[in-house]
């Protein structure tokens, strides 16, 4: 560790105490107080520089797997040892224990199978006793892994033991269940050559052994970890404060810096808040650093899985929120996946097995009269209580509206507003959608040219004929490749509209998972506007100036939608025009309006 590094705040200090606790490791600065890692040890997967340099040079008769996102982060935990005991990836024996106990085979509590999960071609090249390397997604090997076991398992029974649930609305669930071909599972030792790369936040970033290290020498002995994979408000703070000081421990602020839920803020905005918030702590009280972990959303299983993880951080303690790592709402009105404060209830089953003791996340109200946050349970009676809710908060920053400083603090709401600006600064992607030969490309350049005329934000055009011929060349007219090539329009669309520029897609787009799909990966950092072209089909044909529809009347043309192959009407399109009754100037007009009430471009007045 680096004394000199300013940005980390894990400096090794030389007044050897901490203000607002009452730890007293600092009189036995040699002494290990810290909670032990869970199984006793850290296991360390990554091997010396001879031995790495011996599996580097014989990796080139190996099969290679390229690590997913996910992969990449749960082998960062394995090599570091946050994953501590596990020593690789689980093999069938441990994998059937741990989704049915959570336990691993030899009795240690275990809550979520950490597998390499791998298509069945990749699995048929390999072989028990073998070995892969793992790489990363530019080639770099990081580990390698010698199979012990290679399965195929039952995930729908996997998602029911894990998840407690096997509905797709559930993202842990969606993910096991997707349909993109069989998954294998390979379990093996792995042995590491290199952590993965980052390039940000690095003073941020410690292994448990570091942040071990860095706890001894600051003399802290309980450690409350605080996981949160959102931004940090004013109850948040008061919340964690009054935490740390109930029990006269430290505090580390350990939030998730990998996969989380989809539509979360990304992590490089939240750091960011947590830092500016990080000095408002009184000083020597707490601490930040980040966790390459992938969630699951498993609710209460992670909850357990969390604890162990921050054992081996060398902490004593966890906050546990009401729905601690569920992923909310279950589709079914506003029923969660999982029952209030089950995550606390099984954590505090299992504490003294853990050695990591759970702390209740108290719900935090503002109460004007008294001019500071409190417990909701220790509320005056009758007391006027504030709080702004999730959606309200969104509603502020796309409005530009004043964050009042009681929810948040100024250096964190200026944080949010460099990454989340007010909409008419943001960008989106204005979607058209209709038969062929609705009018989707001549209202789409219509379009791009009244929005360069209005100026203040780079457009692209990105018409489906367009693409087909310089981004689509090599693709057919099958279900398949029309999604694929729907979802490469998306691609483009979302880099565009995330840059704060104006993204205008002109596909025929006919079927409309694939455009709810493009819509959530695009509304995440962004406007999507739909405009669904309902102009009637025999006006469509009677415009065939290509002569598709004559073709595909004659059986030449075979899948042509409207004909041989179904449109599936949308009914979530927010502009719906039907050309056969206006011209190409008001139908352009009322797009335009659309886009100035919504406040994604200035108003009317000045648009005509």
């Amino acid at each position: 560790m680096n004394n000199s590094n300013t940005e980390t705040g894990l400096s090794l200090p030389t007044e050897g105490r901490i203000i607002e606790t009452a730890t007293e490791a600092e009189s036995c600065p040699a002494a290990d107080l810290l909670n032990p890692p869970h199984g006793g040890s850290l296991r360390n997967l990554l091997a010396p520089p001879d031995e790495a340099a011996g599996l580097k040079g014989a990796s080139r008769d190996w099969p290679s797997w390229e690590l997913t996102p996910r992969q990449l982060c749960d082998l960062e935990l394995l090599l570091n040892g946050g994953f501590s005991p596990l020593e690789g990836f689980l093999a069938r024996g441990n994998y059937d224990r741990v989704c049915r106990e959570m336990r691993l085979a030899d009795g240690t509590l275990w809550p979520i199978p950490v597998v390499l999960d791998v298509p069945e071609s990749f699995a048929k090249t390999i072989v028990l006793g073998s070995r892969v390397a793992l790489r990363d997604t530019e080639g770099v090997m990081l580990a390698v892994v010698t199979v012990e076991d290679i399965w195929r398992p039952d995930r729908a029974a996997e998602a029911e033991l894990v998840y407690g649930t096997g509905d797709r609305d559930h993202p842990g669930v969606d993910f096991l269940l997707n349909p993109a071909g069989e998954r294998f599972y390979v379990g093996g030792k792995v042995r590491g050559l290199r952590l993965p790369a980052h390039h940000d936040f690095l003073g941020l970033r410690h292994t448990p052994e570091q942040l071990r290290a860095c706890f001894r020498q600051k003399g802290w002995r309980d450690i409350i970890a605080f996981q949160t994979r959102n931004p940090m408000h004013q109850a948040h703070f008061q919340m964690t404060l009054h935490a740390a000081r109930e029990r006269r421990a430290n505090l580390l602020i350990h939030p998730v810096t990998g996969m989380t839920q989809p539509g979360d803020v990304d992590h490089y905005c939240r750091v960011r808040c947590y830092r500016a918030l990080l000095p408002r702590y009184p000083r020597g009280l707490a601490e930040l650093s980040l966790l390459p972990l992938a969630m699951r959303m498993a609710g209460p299983r992670e909850a357990v899985w969390h604890a162990i993880i921050r054992r081996n951080y060398g902490c004593s303690h966890l906050i546990v929120g009401r729905d601690h790592a569920g992923p909310g709402s279950s589709g079914v009105g506003t029923r969660t996946f999982y029952e209030p404060y089950a995550a606390q209830e099984l954590l505090r089953r299992h504490e003294a097995e853990l050695g990591v003791c759970m702390v209740p996340f108290q719900r935090m109200v503002y109460v004007p009269q008294h001019r500071q946050h409190l417990p909701a349970d220790q509320t005056p009676p009758g007391a006027q209580t504030l709080d702004l809710s999730g959606t309200e908060l969104r509603k502020h920053l796309q409005e530009g509206g004043e964050i009042p400083e009681w929810f948040t603090f100024p250096e964190v709401a200026a944080e949010l507003r460099r990454t989340y600006p007010p909409r008419a600064e943001q960008g989106f992607t204005v979607f058209f959608t209709g038969l062929p030969g609705s009018g989707k490309s001549t209202l789409a350049r219509a379009l791009l040219e009244r929005l360069m005329e209005i100026g203040g934000r780079p457009v692209t055009l990105l018409d489906g004929d367009i693409v087909r011929k310089n981004l689509s060349s090599e693709l057919g007219f099958s279900q398949e490749h029309r999604n694929l090539n729907i979802l490469r329009i998306g691609f483009v669309a979302n880099e565009v509209t995330k840059n704060r520029g104006i993204a205008i897609c002109a596909p025929i787009a006919p079927y409309d998972a694939i455009r709810k799909a493009v819509r959530n990966q695009i509304s995440r950092r962004g406007g999507f506007i739909l405009v669904y072209l309902s102009t009637p089909l025999e006006v469509c044909e009677q415009r065939d100036c290509k002569g598709h529809y004559a073709k595909a009347r004659a059986g030449i043309l075979k899948g042509f939608t409207g004909v041989s192959d179904p449109y599936e009407t949308p009914s979530d399109a927010e502009v719906v025009l039907n050309t056969a009754e206006l011209g190409v100037a008001e139908a352009c007009q009322l797009i335009l309006d659309h886009l100035s009430q919504s406040g994604h471009i200035a108003s009317p007045t000045s648009l005509r």
